[in-house]
Formats: structure tokens, sequence, C-alpha cells
């Protein structure tokens, strides 16, 4: 990275690596402000010019692209001048744009176990990067996994106290339904457990079925769940969908060559009847609704009723 001028600043010789920015090219005989622009000191445009530079400091650009900025020094040599020259922080950005290799620079030169730092920083950096990625990626399985049931695949309790409690927080009109399996208890009996997790998943997929994008159904029990329907307070809309889901629950469920039958009792609550929602009392309320229609005969529907009147089961 040197190159020595005559006395009229043109190139008497010029280092190897120095040739690397210059492909092609020969750079004996050319004049320096011809294959360089100078950028400091400013409005230098002779060789004396240069060498009257404080402390012979140089900046230089060559003039053929990517153009990397240089830095040197001048120092008089004969009737010329001799100037070596640095990348400087721009050394990794040549040793990629020129493919700069250890023996582009001097051995005392300590650019080499710069770069190797470089690299072992980007290589710690990648790592780390990667690394983290892995950790976000855990993180949120880890969370997922936190707010659902691991056998239907809906969302758990936890999930469900956190939703409602932000409908409540916005004060945004929902209703719950409770939906709690008969005969369930016979399944698991007769046939066996796997027969009850077939049964279960079965369910969980005509619930999700059932829901819009923004509802929510969950499983809060053995055999019980929970759909949430946000802004949805038309009873006969809620009638509708309960009566659905009944139908649906009572047809017999195949595996391994048997029938698992099972129905479905509801339990309803809507969070405009209340003066000030709580999570806690909507789903006791719904509870209680459920256990009307259970009641009345199971394979029912039942909605909560307002202080002072009376609740109503229907089929």
């Amino acid at each position: 990275m040197h190159m020595r001028l005559d006395a009229d600043g043109k190139l008497c010789h010029a280092g190897p690596t120095l040739a690397k920015l210059f492909p092609g090219r020969t750079l004996a005989g050319q004049g320096l402000f011809d294959l360089f622009e100078v950028a400091r000191p400013r409005e230098a445009g002779s060789l004396a010019a240069l060498l009257r530079a404080p402390g012979g400091k140089l900046h230089l650009q060559p003039r053929v692209p990517p153009g990397i900025a240089l830095k040197g020094v001048i120092a008089p040599w004969g009737a010329g001048a001799l100037v070596n020259l640095s990348f400087g922080i721009s050394v990794i950005e040549a040793v990629r744009a020129y493919g700069l290799t250890n023996t582009d620079f001097a051995a005392t030169d300590m650019t080499i176990e710069l770069l190797y730092l470089v690299e072992a920083k980007s290589a710690a950096m990648e790592a780390s990067r990667k690394l983290n990625q892995r950790l976000e990626g855990a993180m949120i399985a880890a969370e997922e996994q936190a707010v659902t049931d691991t056998l239907t695949g809906l969302k758990n309790r936890r999930a469900l106290d956190h939703i409602v409690g932000r409908l409540i927080e916005r004060a945004r009109d929902f209703a719950l339904m409770v939906v709690d399996l008969d005969y369930f208890k016979t399944v698991n009996d007769t046939l066996g457990h796997a027969a009850g997790d077939h049964v279960l998943r079965q369910v969980a997929r005509i619930l999700v079925d059932a829901t819009r994008e923004g509802d929510t159904a969950a499983r809060v029990g053995g055999d019980e769940f929970v759909l949430v329907f946000p802004g949805r307070s038309d009873r006969a809309r809620l009638a509708a969908i309960a009566r659905r889901l009944i139908a649906q629950l009572s047809r017999p469920m195949p595996f391994d060559g048997q029938m698992c039958r099972i129905s479905a009792s509801i339990g309803i609550a809507q969070s405009a009847v209340y003066e000030r929602p709580d999570a806690a009392r909507m789903l006791a309320d719904a509870d209680a609704a459920l256990y009307d229609s259970k009641r009345e005969g199971r394979g029912r529907h039942a909605f909560h009723a307002p202080p002072g009147a009376a609740p109503r089961a229907a089929g």
C-alpha cells in the first residue's frame, strides 16, 4: 500500500496491494491526481502542496469503484515523495471488495489480528443471534403451551380468565357458554380412556367449528368446556348456536369399531344483564344455568336469568 512519486507527481512504483485497487491498469507513469481524488489537504493541486500538509497526512479516494477512502502519510524522497497508505476503519470493506489476504499486509501490521477479532466477533454474534432465536421460539412455545390444553388444542382455564378479564376491562358485551358433556363418564368406564380422549378431541373440533374468528373455545375441566362470544348479545342467535351444538354432540362418534354416545347440556350467561360484569360470577351463573338444563332432562340449554326472573331451559 505504498507508492513512490517523481518530481512531477507521477508514480515510479506502486506496491502490489495498491495495484489491486486498479485492476488491469498499469500504474507506473500515472499521475497521482489522475488516480486519486485528494480530500485532504483541501485544494492541494500539486505534489509540493501535498508535502506541505501538516504531519504529511493525506486523505485520498481512488477514482475507480468502489472508491474506498484511504488514509496515508507523505514524505520527501529525493526529488519526489514516498506515500504510505492504509484503509483505516474501511479495511473490512476493502478485504471483501478487493479480495485481500494476509499477504497484502506487512508482517508487523496489526490489521490481520483485527480481522481475526472481527471474524470471531461476527461468528459469536451470529451464534448469539441463532441462540436468541431458539430461546425466543422456545419461550413462545412455552407461553403457548401454558395457555393451551394439550389434549384438545383448545385454550385452557388460564387463557380463558385472561380473555374474559380483558373483555370486562374494555367494557365489551360478550356471552359465556358453558358446555358439559352428558354420559361422558359412561364412555370412559365402558370403552376406556382412549375412547374418552377421542371423544374430547371430537368435541373440541365441533366447538371450534361453531366459533367465529375472535371467539374462544376453552377446555376448563375433564369434560367441561367454555365458549366466549365477544360482541354477541342476541339471545335468539345464542340459543340457535346452543341447539346446533347439542344436536351435533348427540351424534354417535365411532371409535375402534365402537360407538361413543354422549350428549351435552349448556348454560349461558350474558354480560349485558350485569351492572358490573365479574368473570367468576358470570362463570358461576353460567354453571348454575347449565345445571338447570340438566335438571330439565339433559341435552338442553338454559340462560342465566337476571335477578328476579326465573331461569328458562329449552331443548
